[in-house]
C-alpha cells in the first residue's frame, strides 16, 4: 500500500513540543493517481515572512497544516532541537498549550524563522 508521510509537530505528555511522523494511506484514486481520503478544512491563510524573520516561542493556536511554498523555514523546540523545511515540504502543527497550563517558553511551544536569501512563503490549512 502506498502512503503519504505526515510530519506532526505536537505537544507530548510532558507538555513539550516534539516531532513524529504518521503514514496516511493512499487507498483512493487509480494506480496512476493514488489519493488519500478527503480531509475537511475550514480555511487557508497565505503568509510571506521577510528575510531575517524569527518568531518568539509560541504554541499553535489551533491545529493546521503548514506547507512551505517558497524559501526555507526552521522550527526550533525548547529542548534545543530543530528541523528545516524547504519549499515543497510540510508539517502538521498541533503544538497546543496543555489544558490548564500557563505558557512557559522554557517548556512549551516552538519558534520559527526564515532561512536563506529568499522570503519565506507558507500556506496554512486550518482543520
Amino acid at each position: 500500500m502506498q502512503t503519504f508521510t505526515k510530519v506532526v509537530l505536537y505537544t507530548g505528555p510532558d507538555g513539550r513540543a516534539q516531532f513524529r511522523t504518521e503514514e496516511i494511506p493512499l487507498t483512493e484514486g487509480t494506480p496512476q493517481s493514488r489519493l488519500s481520503r478527503e480531509f475537511a478544512a475550514q480555511g487557508l491563510v497565505l503568509r510571506e515572512s521577510p528575510v531575517g524573520f524569527r518568531s518568539a516561542m509560541h504554541c499553535t493556536g489551533s491545529p493546521n497544516w503548514l506547507f512551505v511554498l517558497k524559501g526555507q523555514m526552521e522550527i526550533g523546540l525548547a529542548d534545543g532541537t530543530s528541523r528545516i523545511f524547504k519549499a515543497g515540504e510540510h508539517f502538521y502543527s498541533a503544538d497546543l498549550l496543555p489544558h490548564g497550563a500557563v505558557f512557559n517558553p522554557a517548556i512549551h511551544g516552538h519558534w520559527s524563522r526564515q532561512l536563506g536569501d529568499d522570503p519565506l512563503v507558507t500556506l496554512f490549512v486550518k482543520d
